[in-house]
């Protein structure tokens, strides 16, 4: 991390220095209102509370944070976003690691015991430099929350607020909110975000309603400290048994705990669970049965429910009518736009990334480097993602509650058929297989062929380099911070050094004299808007710091200090060389451009100076 930029500053640099108008009660007005303190509105408000010009608040109709949460599966991507905003490794200091996946089937000799059929890696090599890991949901609220309490904003949660109402008008929009005493509060706000859940207030004051079908399959899961004989208690499970259901086994953060996914009744069309008045007790009876031969004796439940699979999507993500051509003033993310079975363990991961994707953007209209018709891309791009999401939900959830196939042809499924649907469906489960279809902000793939490891529309997959200036190992993708900015990543050609005829020195000049100045407000640092960044082919020693263009070691700050991490090369220690990991052109190299939220916008040549002004002049407002 970098501090002492305008000066030295003794203390945790992490504390950000406090914005004039920080904390306090909640104001009249305010840039965003956010409703909900789940995953996706505490992703969006610690993104926004990087802005100390943006007056972000969230409110919270609960009287406190969550204590324990029913989330807890943390995919590969989204350690890659927690990497982003600077907790990542404390994610992974608490978490359980699913580093292996076990499957279980009626014994063939005698169909009333399991036996282990498989046993597999949960990750494929290479897929993600983060694990795949379990924790409360509650703790990732913990890290967010603490982000924003040091932020430049002081931003903390109103709680005990509940939305009323909403008007949309011209320049904004009217929030009429609930106290616990009763009392109204008024609050108006230049954009709302609904993130408060599958009962959302904000969609239903929209008009909007989550639309699809339930499967009337009902499942119990309960989390709970036992004593077991079960030799894969430690790892995540999948058991089908003969006639009494299954089981999903996830363990959890600490060592003990265990989550427990029980398949229960089939329901009526239009019954609900609840009439069932199923008890805990039924849970762990059909968990105890469905594991024999093992004995499972729970000594203590943390938390119980059971629920019907269902999955629902709304049809749009903001307030903006079919055929009306307008921007967008309100919008929902997570539970509050989709909803579908905990079973494929993407909810929380999805919703997260709705708001990493909305967040940049809201921050781009209201500093004013974008146009407000940005905003209109949020419904468009991850809309197709839940849709994606539900699908997938809709096949994985049906696979699990199917009976098992008695003879070959028959019904049913399969154990076999289980373990290879998980396996190739592996790098959705991981969140890496998302894909943005071209757009203003995410281009077309004619030189794709310069950087094959970066597919243009998807994340952008770090691979190890050494950093210039100081020989540090690191991960590129570590370069991708939660600031709102867009990066740029230079790959030198072969035998470029960065010196002034070849084509990475040619580029930083056409940045700097044209791209950069035409949206960079003038004052600000020169990489405020647009980070360059560069990958050189030679060895770390081989390279003089001081001979790169002044693009890579730029003045910045109150002092005018030098930025030294600009600047990378290879891993060649490690034997993982980045130009052959992500599959670069060495004789050409490229330039890859990264969108704030991490995923590839667009791969252009080296030379392609006009290509990429065109590109951000999309979307981008000049201030030239």
């Amino acid at each position: 991390m970098q501090f002492h930029l305008d000066g030295f500053r003794p203390g945790d640099p992490d504390l950000r220095e406090a914005a004039p108008n920080a904390g306090g009660p909640l104001p009249a007005e305010v840039d965003v209102l956010i409703v909900g303190c789940g995953p996706a509105g505490l992703t969006l408000a610690a993104q926004l509370s990087a802005f100390p010009e943006i007056v972000t608040r969230i409110v919270e109709q609960k009287p406190g944070p969550l204590q324990l949460g029913q989330a807890d599966g943390i995919a590969c991507r989204t350690m890659e976003m927690f990497q982003a905003f600077g907790f990542r490794e404390r994610v992974e200091r608490e978490a359980y690691w699913v580093n292996e996946t076990s499957f279980w089937k009626p014994d063939g000799a005698d169909a009333s015991r399991t036996v282990r059929h498989g046993r597999i890696q949960d990750v494929e090599d290479g897929l993600a430099p983060y694990p795949h890991v379990i924790l409360n949901q509650a703790r990732v609220h913990d890290f967010y929350l603490d982000i924003m309490r040091r932020s430049a904003r002081r931003l903390v949660p109103d709680y005990g607020l509940k939305l009323m109402g909403l008007q949309i008008g011209g320049d904004g929009v009217a929030v009429r909110l609930e106290g616990a005493d009763g009392a109204e509060v008024g609050v108006k706000a230049r954009y709302v975000v609904g993130c408060d859940g599958a009962r959302s207030a904000v969609r239903q004051a929209l008009g909007l309603s989550l639309q699809g079908d339930s499967a009337n399959q009902a499942w119990g899961v309960m989390d709970v400290l036992a004593v077991t004989d079960f030799p894969d208690i430690r790892l995540k499970a999948l058991i089908q048994s003969a006639g009494e259901g299954s089981i999903v086994l996830i363990p959890r953060e600490g060592g003990h705990l265990v989550r427990v996914y029980v398949e229960l009744d089939k329901l009526k069309a239009d019954e609900r669970v609840a009439a069932r008045n199923i008890t805990v007790e039924r849970l762990i009876g059909a968990a105890q049965r469905i594991l024999r031969p093992y004995a499972f004796e729970v000594k203590e439940v943390a938390w119980w429910s059971v629920y019907e699979i269902g999955q629902r999507l709304c049809p749009r993500f903001d307030d903006v009518p079919d055929g009306e051509d307008r921007d967008p003033r309100v919008f929902i993310a997570g539970d509050a736009c989709h909803t579908h079975s905990p079973k494929a363990g993407q909810g929380m991961n999805v919703s997260m990334q709705d708001a990493f994707n909305l967040g940049w953007k809201l921050a781009s209209v209201l500093r004013g480097r974008a146009a407000p018709a940005l905003l209109r891309s949020y419904t468009a791009e991850r809309q197709a993602v839940a849709r994606e999401l539900i699908e997938f939900d809709r096949e994985w959830a049906a696979m699990l509650s199917a009976p098992l196939r008695k003879e070959p042809g028959g019904p049913g499924v399969d154990p076999s058929e289980v373990q290879e649907y998980f396996v190739r469906h592996g790098r959705y489960t991981a969140g890496t297989a998302t894909r943005y279809a071209p757009s203003a902000l995410t281009g077309t793939g004619e030189h794709q062929a310069l950087a094959q490891g970066f597919p243009i529309g998807m994340r952008f997959h770090g691979a190890p380099v050494i950093r210039l200036a100081d020989a540090k190992p690191m991960l590129l993708g570590e370069a991708l911070e939660a600031d709102g900015r867009w990066r740029l990543f230079a790959f030198a050609g072969r035998g470029d050094d960065g010196g002034p005829e070849g084509g990475l020195a040619t580029l930083c000049r056409a940045l700097s004299d044209d791209v950069l100045p035409r949206f960079t407000p003038a004052g600000d640092d020169i990489d405020s808007v647009i980070d360059v960044r560069a990958v050189f082919q030679h060895g770390h020693r081989d390279l003089a710091l001081g001979a790169l263009p002044p693009l890579l070691l730029p003045a910045k700050g109150r002092l005018g200090l030098r930025d030294y991490e600009k600047a990378f090369c290879p891993d060649l220690k490690a034997g993982a060389d980045i130009f052959d990991l992500r599959g670069i052109d060495r004789a050409r190299g490229c330039v890859v451009v990264v969108r704030p939220d991490q995923y590839v916008a667009h791969v252009l040549p080296l030379q392609a100076h006009g290509a990429l002004r065109d590109f951000f002049g999309g979307f981008m407002r000049s201030v030239a």
